[in-house]
């Protein structure tokens, strides 16, 4: 028996900055006994919540069904323990594999390495059990495996999302430095936007938010074009209960009311990379996006506004972007009387340019780059 089938136990990667709303969101799924742990959070579900998180949820990256745990001093005991367990029961001999494994605090320091030596494992099981061995595929694998490495501490899992949850399979089409889906859907739900106002990015680059609160609004699970998922090669996976969970979601669905969600931008690129994108998503041909600089704008009234202005990371665009920061701040003074702005910056300095004092502010992270999300409410 593996250890997710004694406990019910699961765990859920998220960035960091992260953790409160995912833990809020887990336990809406329906999950129990959530806590927050080292780069995400621990949970418990039954079989068909595992199927819901993994499915619908909007900030989580990774989802992982724990295999098994042990104490591991030496790089002889991490190979002794993975061989012992039952891959054969999780993956064939004809398909694929590959394994990432996260290290720190232990005596086995390198994760290459680490991961290396499970990789080892489990193609000499295989080996002695079945004559051959799955190949490796390191970008598209059939099974993720994971391993956790802390303190001399190790846990062996199964990747139950079969890959990294953010790519949604909608953006097609991209410009520089795009926001990351799940930070993205992270922006629309502390917002708080349910669709009670619209909702307008005045930079939306390839319309990543756009997205977001497009499938937000509707019920559309992030998930919804993905071929597989790691959970299926589970020995306990139900198909009729990933089914229900599938058509519950579809009977949750609703339309967008025109106008609700909208953006521009002053890039034609990028507005033509928003708009092939949405066209990926069924059911967005209300949402709108136009080629124009905010500064043209005629305004923004009684509306969530959310955006990521550039951050200038090139030697000589930091100017120019704290400029652009101070024309943002004066736009939503000017013109956006009674909405609410919610604005990413990557810098004190983007802070101050804005110039508007912030109701609140939630620290995040693009990546390594710690952010800022601000709140500005606009009188």
């Amino acid at each position: 028996m593996f250890a997710y089938q004694r406990d019910g136990r699961y765990f859920a990667f998220v960035a960091r900055g992260l953790e409160e709303p995912a833990m809020a969101e887990l336990r809406e799924l329906g999950a129990r006994d959530v806590e927050a742990g080292a780069s995400g959070v621990h949970f418990c579900h039954d079989a068909a919540g595992l199927y819901r998180v993994t499915y619908r949820s909007r900030l989580v990256s990774r989802v992982l069904a724990p295999l098994a745990e042990f104490a591991c001093f030496s790089e002889d005991a991490l190979y002794e323990a993975a061989r012992a367990v039952p891959w054969e029961e999780l993956i064939s001999a004809d398909r694929t594999f590959a394994v990432f494994a996260n290290v720190r605090g232990s005596r086995v320091s390198h994760s290459q390495f680490a991961a290396l030596r499970v990789k080892d494992a489990v193609a000499d099981r295989f080996r002695e059990r079945c004559g051959r061995r799955p190949d490796v595929d390191a970008e598209d694998p059939d099974a993720w495996i994971h391993l956790s490495l802390r303190d001399d501490r190790a846990v062996l899992s199964l990747d139950a999302s079969g890959g990294s949850l953010h790519r949604r399979g909608y953006r097609r089409q991209t410009v520089a430095a795009p926001l990351q889906e799940t930070l993205a859907a992270a922006l629309v739900r502390l917002s708080g936007w349910q669709g009670e106002r619209p909702l307008v990015d005045p930079m939306c680059g390839s319309g990543t938010i756009l997205a977001e609160a497009y499938m937000h609004y509707c019920r559309i699970p992030p998930a919804f074009q993905r071929g597989r998922f790691g959970f299926e090669a589970l020995p306990d996976f139900d198909p009729h209960a990933w089914e229900e969970v599938r058509r519950q979601a579809e009977r949750e669905k609703r339309a967008l009311p025109a106008g609700l969600v909208r953006g521009s931008d002053i890039d034609r690129q990028a507005v033509a990379a928003a708009r092939e994108n949405l066209a990926c998503i069924p059911g967005t041909r209300g949402v709108t996006v136009e080629r124009r600089d905010f500064r043209e704008l005629p305004g923004i009234a009684g509306a969530t506004i959310i955006c990521n202005p550039p951050y200038g990371v090139r030697v000589g665009e930091a100017d120019a972007v704290l400029r652009l920061c101070r024309e943002l701040g004066d736009f939503f003074k000017q013109r956006c009387q009674g909405s609410t702005a919610y604005v990413l910056c990557a810098s004190q300095e983007m802070v101050k340019a804005v110039g508007l004092k912030p109701s609140r502010r939630f620290v995040l992270f693009n990546g390594p780059l710690e952010c800022r999300l601000l709140k500005i409410e606009i009188y």
